[in-house]
């Protein structure tokens, strides 16, 4: 359990939400009891009524009270579940905000050999999979849970304030073990299936997708019937552990079911012996066995729950493995200031992936602030490895790295489906529009965005599918000219931009980030801005 810690802390830092929530689903769920409950009263009193009157006995009763009481209910019951389902969804939302911004950061400091990992297959999991199991951990299993503990203690104290204290007794001694039944027992029969289904499923999952995407592959190696044999394999394991984990849930919503029916069956025995007994009237002994039954609603939701809660353990653990800060990356690099009048310094800096050979062995390197500078490297040479280290994003093997905050533009183009001010603005969340229609100005972009009908409010497409590469590419590097941190470094930040237009953006980029230390990456000097001086990796 102690692995769902860091993520149960994310949803209860809403906690003013959570409360809001729960508080609309005891509205519900009292309500639907209630109109239960003085529906049963009102039929019985309206029999026995009618069974007098039939014996010449004088009786009445009163239609309007209980009438009214029954259409407030009914109304006040739908317009409950219809506030609660809008709320709790909108909560859900902004929990799922949370954990994936929460998981976001965390991934941004965690080392990129920890990320290499992970196949693609494996990190779609993770985002989509994992972080779903976490997201309705609130919704799903924490509030009915507390809220049927309450409505269950609700009912027991009412038993004893207005039946009896044998009766209240006995729906203790009923409804708890059905409590347990339903949550803490399923939980301990299934969780050790569950938990490894989990990782069955992920495999498969990794599977199939590596089975579509390396299906020409397969198709050349003669291997298709063989892959395509051991995806069904694992899908008819998942299958029939997945029905003994609902054979085990089911069997306990059944004993849970049986158990608050024996409650309901208790309470109209008694209740009837009170109303012998003169101390209860004939309709109330219907108010609480009918109530009880309300509680079906609530405790039907429990078993399916805790049965997925192994799951729900294994998802964060694996959240809580895969997206870890390494402690133990970089411990001989050196976090302290850079000396005066320096943006960046490394000394005698190694840059190695796991065990491989070094990338970068022993590199020394001072730059001053509002320094140009260039480092020009044929493929494979390390610019992108050694920009990453720069910016923070990757630390030494050993030697000592310092440097002040930077604004990186990576060497891959990444930009967000959503509109061009949306990834604009992920720059600059504060730049005015004026401020982005310069930058677009500077990227020789404007024109291409002022002749659109939304303009700045233009959808990119999922990665900017409705740019070209080279538009693409100046979209990115507009967003990180906006950054207004002290030192920018770009790897290859012309790729796919013809030689005029290059030009033309990088006399604009020297005014544009003057005063500012520039470190430009790329494979020959013409494709990148005009430097103060250049290194070169061999």
């Amino acid at each position: 359990m102690r692995e769902l810690w860091p993520w149960l802390s994310l949803i209860f830092r809403r906690p003013g939400r959570l409360a809001v929530g729960g508080l609309l689903i005891l509205i519900t769920l009292l309500t639907g009891m209630g109109l239960l409950a003085l529906s049963g009263w009102f039929i019985t009193a309206t029999a026995l009524t009618g069974l007098l009157l039939a014996a010449g006995v004088q009786a009445s009763l009163n239609l309007y009270v209980p009438g009214g009481g029954i259409r407030f209910f009914a109304v006040a019951r739908t317009v409950a579940r219809y506030v609660e389902k809008v709320y709790n969804h909108d909560t859900v939302l902004r929990l799922l905000t949370d954990i994936r911004v929460a998981l976001f950061e965390r991934l941004s400091h965690t080392a990129r050999n920890r990320r290499n990992a992970l196949r693609g297959p494996q990190w779609l999991s993770r985002l989509t999979n994992d972080v779903d199991a976490l997201d309705t951990l609130y919704l799903r299993l924490i509030a009915p849970a507390a809220l049927a503990a309450l409505v269950t203690a609700m009912l027991v104290v009412v038993a004893w304030v207005f039946y009896s204290k044998a009766l209240a007794i006995g729906l203790l001694i009923t409804l708890l073990p059905a409590f347990l039944v339903a949550t803490v027992v399923v939980y301990l029969r299934t969780h050790h299936l569950v938990y490894r289904q989990t990782d069955a499923r992920e495999r498969a999952r990794t599977d199939v997708i590596e089975h579509i995407e390396g299906f020409a592959e397969l198709t050349a190696a003669g291997r298709t019937g063989k892959h395509a044999a051991l995806c069904l394999r694992q899908a008819d394991q998942i299958a029939r552990n997945d029905s003994r984990a609902d054979t085990r849930t089911g069997w306990n919503l059944g004993l849970t079911q049986v158990m608050v029916n024996l409650s309901v069956l208790l309470a109209l025995w008694m209740g009837l012996q009170l109303f012998q007994q003169g101390f209860i009237t004939g309709p109330v002994v219907v108010l609480l066995p009918v109530a009880l039954l309300g509680l079906l609603e609530v405790y039907s939701m429990l078993p399916d729950a805790f049965a997925r809660l192994g799951g729900t353990i294994a998802s964060a653990a694996r959240l809580n493995r895969d997206c870890s800060v390494d402690s133990t990356s970089g411990s001989g690099a050196s976090q302290a200031p850079t000396a005066p009048g320096h943006a960046l310094e490394l000394e005698q800096v190694t840059i190695r992936f796991g065990d491989h050979s070094p990338v970068i062995s022993r590199f020394d390197l001072a730059v001053s602030r509002g320094e140009w500078v260039n480092v020009i490297g044929s493929s494979g040479a390390g610019k992108s490895s050694l920009a990453e280290m720069m910016a923070g994003l990757e630390e030494p093997a050993s030697g000592c790295a310092r440097r002040i905050a930077s604004a990186y533009l990576t060497q891959q183009t990444v930009l967000f489906e959503d509109t061009l001010k949306a990834n604009l603005l992920i720059g600059r969340p504060d730049a005015s529009d004026a401020d982005l229609w310069r930058v677009l100005d500077l990227v020789a972009m404007a024109d291409r965005f002022t002749h659109e009908a939304t303009q700045l409010n233009t959808w990119l497409g999922s990665m900017g599918s409705q740019l070209s590469g080279g538009e693409a590419r100046r979209i990115a590097l507009a967003r990180v000219l906006l950054n207004e941190a002290p030192l920018v470094i770009l790897d290859e930040p012309f790729t796919g931009v013809d030689a005029e237009t290059r030009n033309t953006i990088a006399a604009g980029m020297k005014q544009w980030l003057d005063g500012k230390t520039v470190i430009a990456l790329g494979h020959a000097p013409e494709a990148l801005p005009t430097p103060d001086r250049t290194l070169r990796l061999s």
